[in-house]
């Protein structure tokens, strides 16, 4: 990619956020095709290919290599990242957008406050019902990082395809991991959160492609946008290793 690829989500709060973050240094993003329209122009920042993708799209671009740098969730990047954070940067954490990854269980549960307590609850379950705790989840890699580390290995993963929180209620599955800004969601479902049990303290970033190919043009534009300095230093060089 000869020119800057830069991402930023086609709507909501966090395109509204993401615009002013942008405008703030000087640097205006217009829409084309209308509120639509997937393509937009920005200025100041030389020759841009600039989009607008969902959230989910730009993390994965900048997992994969297609998208040089955009604004998306952390939570996101990690879950994506087949290696963690070996495929991506972060140029600056934005201060919108947050919510915590968290492990929760049902609040009946008066004897499981902590991982461990959960491993414990896995073991007795399997023993009584002949099956593993289900946890539902839209954060598979995440999940399975954390409970690894956690040394938990009595549960199997449901992928969630809708509501996570309700899972429990309709027995869809057992535990949860799922994303909670208040916890009132939470709360209203019956759940708690496990006292050890937050993942990721998440919130939009402006993150950066680690395998992206980064052309002098790419560079240089990427060196104008704020927090990204010291990344666009070690991107060059990377490239000019790479090259020698």
């Amino acid at each position: 990619m000869s020119v800057l690829s830069l991402a930023i989500p086609s709507k909501g709060r966090l395109k509204e956020k993401s615009e002013a973050f942008l405008m703030e240094q000087g640097f205006e993003v217009r829409q084309i095709g209308g509120e639509r329209g997937y393509q937009a122009e920005i200025t100041g920042l030389g020759e841009v290919d600039m989009r607008l993708l969902s959230a989910r799209e730009i993390a994965q671009g900048i997992i994969d290599g297609t998208i040089h740098a955009g604004v998306t969730g952390e939570d996101l990047l990690h879950d994506l990242a087949p290696t963690g954070p070996e495929d991506f940067h972060v140029a600056e954490r934005l201060g919108f957008g947050g919510a915590d990854v968290i492990v929760a269980v049902p609040q009946a549960w008066i004897d499981v406050d902590t991982m461990s307590d959960l491993e414990a609850a896995g073991a007795a379950f399997r023993k009584a019902h002949h099956r593993r705790l289900r946890v539902a989840t839209k954060y598979m890699r995440l999940t399975r990082r954390f409970f690894a580390a956690k040394s938990v290995g009595e549960y199997r993963l449901v992928e969630s395809a809708g509501a996570t929180e309700a899972a429990p209620a309709t027995g869809a599955a057992d535990v949860i991991v799922d994303i909670t800004s208040t916890g009132a969601t939470l709360k209203a479902n019956g759940l708690k959160i496990v006292s050890d049990g937050i993942i990721l303290k998440s919130e939009a970033v402006l993150a950066v492609s680690a395998n992206a190919s980064w052309s002098p043009a790419a560079l240089k534009s990427l060196s104008l946008l704020r927090g990204a300095a010291k990344i666009e230093k070690l991107l060059t060089l990377k490239n000019l290793n790479s090259h020698s």
